[in-house]
Formats: C-alpha cells, structure tokens, sequence
C-alpha cells in the first residue's frame, strides 16, 4: 500500500454537473419522504412521494458510476492507502456530525424521551458505533434501526463496504465479467422484493440483508454503464432529467409495488444516470446543479435529527393538516439551509484541512 509520488492523483476529476444536480434532487426526496413516512406510515397509498426512498438507490447507481470514472484509472497508480483515505476524507466528517448531533437531538428532543431506559454506557455505546460506522440495532423506540441516532447512515455503510469491494475486486474484472455480475445481483434483488413486496428494507436489524443487495446491484450498474461507454447523448438538460427522477418517486403507490419498483432500479435509474452523463447543461442551471451537488451529502447525513423530533411532535400533538404543511415546508427550507451551513462552515473547510496536510506529507516523504 505504497503513496503516490505524483500528488496530482489527489485532485478531482471535473463533475458531472448534471448528476450532481439530480443527487441534489434525490436528497431533497428523502427528506419530503421521511416527513411524509410519518403521517401515511399506515397507509402509503396516500403518500404523494411514497416512492421517495428509491433514492437511496439512485445513490447507489450514481456512485458506481462516479467511483469507476473518478478511480478507474487513478487506483492503481495511487494506491490502496491513498484511495481509501481519499474516501474517508469525503465521507467520514458527515458520519461524525450526523452523529453527535443525532446524538445531541437523542438527549435533548422536547416531544419524547427515547433515551428513557438507557445507561450512560449503553448510550456512549449507540454513539460510539454510529461514529465507527458499526450497525448496533438496539432501539426499539428507533424501529432498531442500524444507527438509532443518525438513521440514513446505514447507507452509508454499504457505501463504505461499495468502496471495499471497488478497490479489491470489482476494478480488476475485465468488462465482460463485470457484465454477468448483475444478473445473479438483480436475481437477489428480486427475490427481495417479491418476498418483502417492496424495496423498502435494508435500514433496520430485520432487513439489514436488503441494504446489501440493494447496494451490490445498483452500485455494479453504474459500474457497467461507466465502463461500457452506455452514455446517450441528449438535449433533455436537468429540467428534462429532474422530472424523469421525480416521476420514479412519486408513481403511484399499488398492489404491485415490488414490480414497479424492481423494474425501476433494475432499469430505470440507470438510464437516467446514462443520460445526465450524455445531456446538455444551460449556463443558466450550472449553479443550481452545482449548489444541489454540494448540500446532497451534507443534507442527507444531517437531517433526520429533524425528523424524529418531527415524528414525536406528529404522534403527540395531533397537529392539523395546515399546521403539518407548513411544518414540513419551512422545516425542508430549513433543513437545506443547515446542510449549507455545514457544508460552508465544518464540512468543506474540515476535508480541504486535511487533504491539504496529506498532500504537505506526501510532498515530504517523496524529497525524502
């Protein structure tokens, strides 16, 4: 695990801005999901974005895509070391905001007490956990979710296990075997939504296999379409491009669900991820693809804080329908504004610290 002589193999590649836009547009879904979840949990059907957490498959097939373009020809000159530092770099300070303010909003939340029954050591262990990225499914009062104080962080984890896999297997396949890798990745995904009758797993101690298999298919075609050159040039730019995401989170909630919803993963979002690769960015758009680029992580990682207080607010005060809509726009407003504010102020200035330390010992060793 030798450290790259030319430092330039740390910088990053030039962005996809459209895609960067249409992660920005998944984020804002799971948040309007997660405060939806809470009124309709009883009956989907009723939820405009039942839909709404596809997007952490979406997540899976962008990052596939974006990992193969950005490290396939980098890895092997930079090495192991280099490459998982690089990862951890860009992810691990949001795990660990995400987490002591989950953390914080554990102890302090005014509308219940789900730290009520917990030791101090019980709980500086459900932190200590979330901060490792170590799935410990113990609350029930939490639906004994993976991470009881950061739920979304789970995945994150088969992130972390996407990039594992990356830089030991998947980037040494030649095309044609990484080709047959998704038929036996999308038969397992399959299986998991004919057997659940959704795709709605993989966040809790129950489902903690569905995570994997949702992450091992998408991430792999994002993969294929990267190294297969399947990117379709076109004019539908991110207006067209947004709307077609969209439309895959809120169609219609039905008997048929795990159909609908398999075939979406299976098909739908890699298409989508081909065609922002291949369509055209109006100047007038940039900045707004390259803003919803840059609050998607940090938005994702810092929001559900927000939504148990919300959830326990819902369950007991009974609020109106008018007092909830306003609730979930301007707590969505807000929400947006304090990822900004992360990423301005902790996230952004945090990972150029460090990288710019690595790179200062980098140059060092090598005059060495």
């Amino acid at each position: 695990m030798s450290l790259p002589k030319d430092t330039s193999l740390l910088q990053s590649k030039t962005h996809f801005h459209i895609l960067d836009g249409l992660r920005g547009i998944a984020a804002l879904a799971v948040v309007v999901f997660h405060y939806m979840e809470w009124i309709y949990y009883s009956d989907f059907s009723k939820n405009f974005i039942a839909h709404g957490f596809l997007a952490v498959d979406f997540f899976f097939c962008l990052s596939g895509f974006v990992m193969a373009y950005a490290y396939d020809n980098r890895l092997p000159k930079m090495g192991l070391t280099t490459f998982f530092t690089s990862r951890l770099i860009r992810l691990h300070p949001l795990v660990i905001f995400g987490s002591v303010i989950g953390f914080i909003g554990l102890l302090i939340d005014p509308f219940t007490n789900h730290a009520e029954g917990y030791s101090i050591p019980a709980l500086l262990l459900i932190l200590i956990c979330s901060l490792l990225m170590i799935p410990l499914p113990t609350m029930e009062e939490r639906g004994f979710n993976l991470f009881s104080i950061n739920a979304p962080s789970w995945s994150l984890f088969w992130e972390y296990i996407a990039n594992l896999l990356y830089a030991f297997i998947l980037i040494r396949l030649s095309k044609k075997v990484l080709r047959i890798l998704p038929f036996p990745a999308a038969a397992a995904l399959i299986w998991v939504g004919y057997s659940s009758e959704n795709l709605l797993g993989g966040w809790s101690g129950g489902t903690f296999t569905d995570g994997g298999i949702r992450m091992f298919y998408s991430f792999l075609a994002g993969l294929v379409v990267y190294r297969s050159g399947w990117i379709i040039k076109n004019k539908l730019g991110f207006i067209g491009l947004s709307l077609m995401l969209t439309a895959a989170f809120i169609m219609p909630w039905g008997p048929l669900n795990w159909i609908t919803q398999t075939l979406v993963v299976l098909f739908y979002f890699p298409l989508i991820v081909s065609l922002g690769a291949g369509s055209v960015l109006s100047s007038t758009f940039k900045k707004i693809c390259v803003f919803l680029g840059n609050i998607s992580y940090p938005l994702y990682m810092t929001h559900y804080v927000g939504i148990w207080w919300f959830g326990n607010y819902y369950t007991t005060q009974n609020p109106s329908t008018e007092t909830l809509t306003w609730i979930i726009i301007l707590g969505t407003i807000a929400m947006v504004l304090f990822s900004w504010l992360v990423m301005k102020f902790y996230d952004t200035p945090l990972r150029n610290y460090l990288n710019k330390k690595r790179k200062e010992r980098l140059e060092i060793m090598n005059k060495k």
